[in-house]
């Protein structure tokens, strides 16, 4: 029996289960963002990768999920978000199976090409799922809350996951856990996950928008991964930027042309999810660094075991999760997002400028701990507010492209800060190097080294305070909607006024 029009503006009385999975299925994508860099170093070892293909464990990943996010996002919104939830956590699952028994190194590596497609299915459908059946603006901003304190945590996570079965189990397990992930995600999907009547995108799918947006985003991930290891001013890494600015430059003029555009430039135009976008991009930049060094000088100058290490980063994700669920929830209905979001990145900040101070032998408990307690609460009070406003008052039909420029933003953000962050730190540690070389018979030959390390990672993170600072400051100047109630989203059949939509007061990735 078809729905009356009352009926289907009811909550559906099964939201909170689907939450739950699809809270899984996030934790599974995100979790697999650092919990195979735990594994690589034995993975290299058993299938006999280079030192200069070891990288392609990482970039093939991250090149089809960056590449891939907005195509995704579009097929959420025409194909429907349940079954693309679904056929995402299949392949995902899939391509997992797939790693986890690579024999060698092309095979490893096109596994991991083939979790960042299918992730780059998963990731918009469940987070535009969210958008599309949380509308009311207190369950809204808990529903939020739970999903932001999961993408922010899931990465320290991953570390400790991936510590716990390489050192008892094998490197292999870090794929095939995701299997049960998906299993049980898949199940709960397709028994209590209904999506909204009217919510999907029945228009044809721009096919020179998928071709232009997913080179140009390939090229620009990839750019930066070159950059890495191959410098700054090497030609292929220049061209590789020249053709990502040519490629973009080109998605956005045919975007503005075409009848059905891959990105309806009125979802990045708006000035709210513009500051969400570029402020969110920034902060991952910041972190996805800080990652990076502080693994570093746990694991090799402070000689942690990897399990160790991912237990050493617990305080940041319970600071994360208080700040998602006890910060973000509770006052998104209650102060603008900006005074949320400003003063988190501010928060994060500060944590991040106490970590400028690491040096050799640097005290966990007096420097390290209260630096993370500070950047996760920091972060989860902004991430939450950022993850539902991105995709706030969009009409329906485009909360999967909504929810992609979010993941996109991030996987963006983080392959520049691990590429920016980290040739920072090297060119720190060669002029430390050149200009302390009369200490390394003082310091002895490990002594030495390790303070030249850790000068580049203190040098680094100097730019990621700055980097925070700067996202702040966009998030309270861009975001200037209001709080209190939130209205619903769009109508799939509104056609005008989606832009004052996103401006209904709510209250994030």
């Amino acid at each position: 029996m078809p729905e009356t029009a009352a009926q289907a503006l009811l909550p559906d009385p099964r939201r909170w289960k689907a939450l739950a999975f699809i809270a899984i299925a996030q934790l599974m994508v995100v979790l697999d963002a650092t919990i195979v860099n735990i594994a690589l170093p034995s993975a290299q070892a058993d299938l006999g990768i280079s030192e200069g293909n070891r990288q392609w464990v990482i970039t093939a990943y991250a090149l089809a999920f960056g590449g891939l996010l907005l195509f995704g996002g579009r097929i959420a919104d025409l194909w429907g978000r349940r079954r693309t939830f679904v056929a995402g956590l299949a392949g995902f699952a899939g391509a997992s199976a797939l790693g986890g028994a690579a024999v060698n190194e092309g095979m490893l590596f096109g596994a991991r090409a083939l979790q960042g497609a299918f992730g780059a299915l998963l990731a918009p459908a469940a987070l535009s799922l969210l958008a599309v059946m949380f509308t009311e603006a207190k369950e809204r901003a808990k529903a939020f809350g739970i999903y932001g304190a999961i993408a922010g945590g899931g990465g320290a996570v991953g570390l400790i996951l991936g510590g716990v079965l390489t050192e008892y189990l094998d490197w292999r397990w870090t794929f095939f856990v995701n299997i049960p992930f998906a299993a049980v995600a898949t199940v709960g999907a397709i028994l209590v996950i209904r999506e909204p009547e009217g919510a999907r995108n029945s228009s044809s799918l721009d096919i020179p928008g998928v071709i232009l947006a997913t080179s140009g985003l390939v090229s620009l991930v990839y750019g930066f991964t070159r950059a890495e290891s191959d410098g700054w001013a090497s030609g292929v890494t220049i061209g590789l930027f020249v053709a990502s600015a040519v490629l973009l430059a080109t998605f956005v003029f045919v975007e503005s042309k075409v009848k059905a555009p891959l990105l309806p430039l009125r979802v990045v135009l708006d000035r709210n999810r513009g500051g969400v976008y570029a402020s969110l991009g920034l902060a991952i930049i910041a972190m996805f660094g800080l990652f990076l060094f502080l693994t570093y000088y746990l694991q090799i100058v402070e000689g942690y075991s990897a399990l160790k290490t991912g237990f050493a980063f617990l305080p940041m994700i319970a600071g994360m999760i208080t700040g998602s669920t006890q910060i973000g929830a509770r006052l998104m209905t209650r102060v603008p997002p900006r005074l949320l979001m400003a003063p988190g990145f501010l928060t994060a900040a500060v944590g991040m400028l106490l970590l400028t101070q690491l040096d050799v032998g640097s005290s966990y408990a007096g420097l390290i701990l209260p630096a993370e307690l500070l950047l996760g609460l920091g972060m989860g009070t902004a991430f939450m507010p950022a993850m539902s406003l991105a995709t706030h008052g969009v009409q329906p039909r485009d909360a999967g492209v909504a929810s992609a420029m979010v993941n996109t933003s991030q996987q963006v953000g983080g392959a520049i800060g691990t590429a920016l962050l980290n040739t920072i730190a090297a060119s720190a540690t060669t002029a430390w190097v050149a200009a302390h070389g009369s200490e390394a018979a003082t310091l002895g030959k490990q002594g030495f080294i390790n303070a030249a390390a850790v000068h580049g990672y203190a040098t680094a993170i100097w730019w990621a305070v700055g980097i925070l600072a700067v996202s702040a400051t966009i998030a309270a100047v861009l975001i200037n909607t209001g709080q209190g109630d939130s209205g619903p989203a769009a109508s799939s059949g509104d056609t005008e006024g989606v832009e004052d939509a996103v401006s209904v007061p709510v209250i994030a990735h």
